[in-house]
């Protein structure tokens, strides 16, 4: 009985350490997993590589044409500014004087500036010689221009000691040779003015005319619009490749209108005429790079019915705004009567001005000059137009490297 009693007691015993030791085991092995979570190194969230600093933004490059446009600008004087913007005919007399006088913008060219006082064809020579003059007396150098469209407006090409023969027009030498030949023309006639010191051609004419009767007719390039587009944009192209400047003319277009030369021209034609056949020429001219384009008189009622194109803000937005035009633009001759009777004080030049041109041709200009700088002096024009104006000027100068 004692032994059966100890052995219970034993077995008890044993049974006791049994559980304890499983117990220590069991939390051993919980403060082991507690220990290794406890030091266990947290997930890292990925590396975001460093921000890079930006470049820094490449300074502007410097622009040589608008910093020699600047710097003329800035030191010019109200009468030299406001004389830029005349491009004027050049005078019979003391017209090397003049020009540093008046601080003209340039001289345009007629027959008689071909010939001596004795109506005798000037030598190469004497003539290159008289611009040459006319160069030396400007500050700024001048813009010489001459009307050598061909045919039946041909002032240069008409002196045999400048040229071989007188130029034909470029309807006359397309039915000749067609297209090509007309850009041979084109790069001869006005190789030939750049080197007797002309640097301005108011060609090519850009106006559509079909019919013989029409006053423009032998000065146009006789073809429809899409015809004449071609042919403005391969003359201008010659020109620009020659580096002389050229002049589109006459927007927004002559038609069928009577001579603006002697009298006032109504043109009742519809806006969608002009946007369907006489922009075209001019749109190719001006993507082509015209230098500049010369305005008519002749009041175009869809636009103005009051004012002379010359005249008119109307029209210069159109062909600043619709036809996108950046250049120099300039008046057809303001001593034509078509326009004489619009500026009741006698200032034309003015009004042209307030229009929008930058340039005026003019023959009297010792008259209009002096309107137009008191007419800035008492605020009816704004001197800020007066700079925009001459910026182009210059501009066009620079482009055909006479300011450097």
């Amino acid at each position: 009985m004692y032994r059966k009693l100890t052995a219970l007691v034993l077995a008890c015993l044993l049974l006791f350490a049994a559980g304890c030791g499983g117990n220590n085991g069991e939390n051993q092995t919980d403060s082991a997993h507690q220990s290794r979570t406890d030091n266990a190194v947290p997930p890292q969230e990925p590396e975001t590589p460093p921000t890079q600093p930006e470049d820094p933004p490449e300074p502007e490059q410097p622009d040589p044409r608008q910093e020699a446009i600047d710097a003329l600008l800035s030191g010019m004087t109200l009468e030299e500014k406001v004389g830029q913007m005349f491009f004027v005919r050049c005078p019979d007399v003391q017209a090397a004087e003049k020009v540093s006088t008046y601080h003209l913008g340039g001289y345009l060219l007629f027959g008689r500036d071909f010939q001596t006082s004795t109506g005798d064809w000037l030598t190469a020579e004497a003539f290159t010689a008289t611009i040459a003059a006319y160069q030396a007396a400007a500050d700024i150098p001048l813009l010489i221009g001459v009307d050598e469209e061909g045919g039946t407006v041909a002032r240069a090409t008409r002196n045999p000691n400048l040229f071989a023969a007188k130029r034909q027009s470029p309807q006359a030498v397309y039915a000749q040779g067609g297209m090509e030949a007309v850009a041979a023309d084109t790069r001869q006639v006005n190789q030939g003015l750049l080197s007797y010191g002309i640097n301005v051609n108011f060609a090519p004419v850009a106006d559509v005319s079909t019919h013989s009767g029409d006053f423009i007719y032998d000065r146009a390039f006789g073809q429809d619009a899409a015809a004449t587009a071609d042919y403005v944009s391969q003359a201008v192209a010659e020109m620009d490749a020659v580096g002389i400047g050229s002049v589109l003319k006459h927007f927004p277009g002559y038609g069928s209108n009577s001579d603006t030369h002697t009298g006032v021209a109504i043109d009742e034609r519809p806006w969608e005429t002009f946007v369907q056949s006489d922009f075209l020429p001019f749109q190719a001219g001006i993507d082509a790079g015209a230098d500049c384009v010369l305005v008519s008189h002749n009041v175009v009622t869809c636009m103005d019915d009051t004012l002379p194109a010359s005249l008119s803000p109307e029209v210069h937005r159109v062909l600043r705004e619709e036809l996108g035009f950046t250049g120099v633009v300039l008046t057809d001759d303001l001593a034509m009567d078509a326009v004489e009777a619009y500026a009741e004080d006698g200032s034309v030049a003015v009004l042209a001005v307030l229009a929008g041109n930058d340039m005026i041709v003019t023959t009297d200009f010792t008259t209009q000059i002096p309107r137009v700088i008191a007419a800035v002096a008492d605020g009816t024009i704004d001197e800020e137009l007066i700079d925009q104006a001459v910026g182009r000027v210059l501009g066009w100068k620079y482009d055909l490297g006479l300011l450097g």
